[in-house]
Order: structure tokens, then C-alpha cells, then sequence
């Protein structure tokens, strides 16, 4: 609850500055002109892990963990945080309009995999985050 409260705070301070930032002008554009409440997307905000050995890439948002279906917007995104990766498993802060669609492939371990059908948003990994876990030799 007092997390909630703060992001409330926070969200009110920065959105009563008059000064915006160029990043996140684009950003409100982009959800303008791609926003119909009946196209069946969301929006949604987590971290990006693609691995291309694999073939596979997730989203994990707050709650949830989710399977990517992988298509050319897909590596389109990766394209994208390539410049914030560390390594091939670096999470990068991303925000995408996606498709929630019922996992087929029994082998899965997601109930539900996500189309990416825009992107609108990549961030730079916060350094500072704790919550990471570094394997190491």
C-alpha cells in the first residue's frame, strides 16, 4: 500500500512539471495514436530478456511472467536493447503494446504468451537495482 501511495506521489510530481522531456512526449504520441479501447492490446511495462541461442524471450511485469511469441517485432525489440545488455541475460525496462494470447505449446510454462505489436518505450537498466542475482566462476 505504501509503495502505491509513493508511485502515486511520484507519478503526480513529475506530470505537474512543465518541462517534458522529448523521451517521454514521443512516448504519450505513440499510446495516442495506438490506443483503441477495442483493438484487444494492452499496454504493458516489465522487463525484456531475448535469448537468441534459444530462441526465446519473456516479459516480466510486476506480478507476472510472461512467454514472448517471436516474430520480427520481437527482434525488432531486441535490436533495441542490444545497447543496454550487459550480457544475454541483462533484463532491459521496456514498455509494449501487446496481444495476450493462450499458450498452445504444452512443453510451456506459461499459461499465456504475449505479440509484441508496438514498442514504445525502451529504458537503461537501473544500476543500482538490487534484486538481481550474478552467477559467477
Amino acid at each position: 500500500m505504501k509503495k502505491l501511495i509513493l508511485i502515486l506521489l511520484v507519478t503526480l510530481c513529475f506530470s505537474s512539471c512543465k518541462n517534458e522531456s522529448e523521451q517521454n512526449s514521443s512516448l504519450e504520441e505513440n499510446r495516442a495514436k495506438s490506443y483503441d479501447a477495442n483493438d484487444g492490446y494492452i499496454t504493458m511495462k516489465g522487463d525484456f530478456v531475448y535469448d537468441v541461442n534459444k530462441n526465446a524471450a519473456v516479459l516480466q511485469t510486476t506480478n507476472e511472467i510472461f512467454g514472448i511469441v517471436i516474430d520480427e517485432t520481437t527482434k525488432q525489440l531486441n535490436e533495441k536493447v542490444a545497447p543496454f545488455k550487459e550480457d544475454a541475460y541483462t533484463s532491459v525496462p521496456v514498455t509494449v503494446r501487446v496481444k495476450k494470447v493462450e499458450n498452445t505449446n504444452k512443453e510451456s510454462l506459461w499459461k499465456y504468451n504475449l505479440e509484441i505489436k508496438e514498442i514504445l518505450n525502451v529504458e537503461a537498466p537501473d544500476p543500482n537495482r538490487d534484486d538481481v542475482i550474478k552467477l559467477g566462476n
